[in-house]
């Protein structure tokens, strides 16, 4: 009877740790979830939302503009313990010249159209991107911008990030159950 309940206690720890291991791999290497903090990404995520980020396409591929992305902040910004990754959009690419114009972005002397934000919404200058000055992209970085620029600290402030300060690619909008849905990049940007 003593053996039983034995072999019964040693068959729950190891499906225990197994199931733990599992998901410590997948964890790691496949995907994580990450909460919204904030209204940078205001209409298309909300404050206290939650995606499902997977990080496995970028090992194969490159981020591509219009792409909603999860990154480390940088060690400037200012960050506590919960919010020290973003959530915002690629804009520019490696080599790419960006530039605002009276509130619009410029990707390499072309306005760039932005159907995902408000027709309305201003894109102001920060003090990395500044009105009318064009920067270069350096390679193996991305410029990010929230989709709320009149309230998103963004790149337009602390400028380009390095490829492996990408946390992955946003996935789906797993909470409220109300929104729940694969997350849609704008693509052919």
């Amino acid at each position: 009877m003593l053996r039983k309940i034995f072999g019964f206690i040693l068959d729950s720890v190891q499906a225990l740790v197994l199931a733990l291991s599992v998901f410590v791999l997948l964890y790691l290497f496949v995907a994580q979830p990450n909460q919204v903090h904030g209204s940078s990404m205001y209409p298309n995520f909300y404050d206290k939302e939650f995606i499902l980020t997977e990080k496995i396409s970028y090992h194969f591929r490159e981020p591509a503009r219009g792409e909603v992305v999860v990154f480390k902040a940088p060690p400037s910004e200012p960050c506590s313990e919960n919010e020290c990754e973003y959530i915002k959009r690629v804009i520019g690419l490696p080599g790419d010249t960006v530039k605002i114009v009276e509130d619009q972005i410029w990707i390499n002397g072309n306005p760039l159209e932005e159907s995902y934000i408000p027709s309305d919404s201003p894109t102001n200058a920060g003090s990395y991107l500044r009105e009318g000055r064009p920067v270069i992209i350096p390679p193996g970085e991305y410029l990010f911008l929230g989709d709320n620029r009149p309230h998103s600290r963004d790149g337009r402030e602390f400028g380009p990030v390095s490829k492996e300060n990408i946390v992955g690619r946003a996935l789906i909008r797993y909470w409220p159950l109300s929104r729940f849905g694969i997350v849609r990049h704008a693509e052919g940007y």
